[in-house]
C-alpha cells in the first residue's frame, strides 16, 4: 500500500513539473559552463571594451598591426587623433615604418612592463611597454614600444605611441 501511494505521487502534475524544472536547470547549467564554439584565440578582441586591461589593449593594437596587418582592427584601440593618422597611412606596413619606426615580420608580442599597480582602478593614465620579437631585415630582432593609455568611460584607449629613446636588440 505504501508503494502504491508513492506511485500515485510520482505521477502527479506537480511532481512532473518539478522534474521538468530540475532537468531544465541542469541542462542550462551545463550549457552555461561549457566553452563557446566561437571562442577567439585573441582575448583582447573577444573581451568587451569595458573588460579590457591596458595590457590587452596594447597587445591587441600591436597584434592588429604586426600579426593581422589590419589597420581597421587597430583603430578599435586608439583615440580619434590616432585613428586619423592610421587612416592616413592606410596599410599596416606604412604604420610599422612611419608611426612605430619598426618594420618587422613573424612577430611575437609580450607585455614587458606596466606602470600600474594594485590601485589600477584609481588611475586613468598608464604606460605599457610591449616587447616585440621577430624578423627585421631577415634577421632576428628584439625591440620594444611604449604606449600611453587613458581610461575613458571605463575603457582603456591608446592616446600616444611614445617616442623611442634607444634601440634595443636583446
Amino acid at each position: 500500500m505504501l508503494k502504491n501511494r508513492n506511485t500515485a505521487q510520482n505521477s502527479s502534475p506537480l511532481y512532473a513539473m518539478i522534474k521538468a524544472i530540475l532537468f531544465a536547470s541542469a541542462v542550462f547549467g551545463l550549457i552555461a559552463c561549457s566553452p563557446s564554439e566561437q571562442h577567439s584565440d585573441d582575448s583582447s578582441i573577444s573581451a568587451p571594451l569595458s573588460l579590457r586591461t591596458p595590457e590587452l589593449t596594447s597587445l591587441g593594437f600591436l597584434s592588429a598591426i604586426y600579426v593581422d596587418r589590419n589597420v581597421d582592427k587597430a583603430k578599435l584601440y586608439v583615440d580619434e587623433p590616432l585613428k586619423e593618422i592610421l587612416s592616413h597611412y592606410y596599410i599596416a606596413a606604412s604604420v610599422q615604418r612611419n608611426m612605430l619606426n619598426l618594420s618587422m615580420t613573424d612577430v611575437e608580442l609580450e607585455v614587458d612592463e606596466v606602470d600600474i599597480d594594485f590601485f589600477r582602478k584609481f588611475t586613468d593614465d598608464v604606460t605599457v611597454i610591449i616587447k616585440i620579437k621577430g624578423l627585421r631585415g631577415g634577421q632576428q630582432w628584439i625591440d620594444d614600444r611604449t604606449l600611453r593609455l587613458h581610461k575613458r568611460n571605463g575603457n582603456w584607449i591608446i592616446v600616444e605611441i611614445m617616442p623611442e629613446k634607444r634601440q634595443v636588440n636583446g
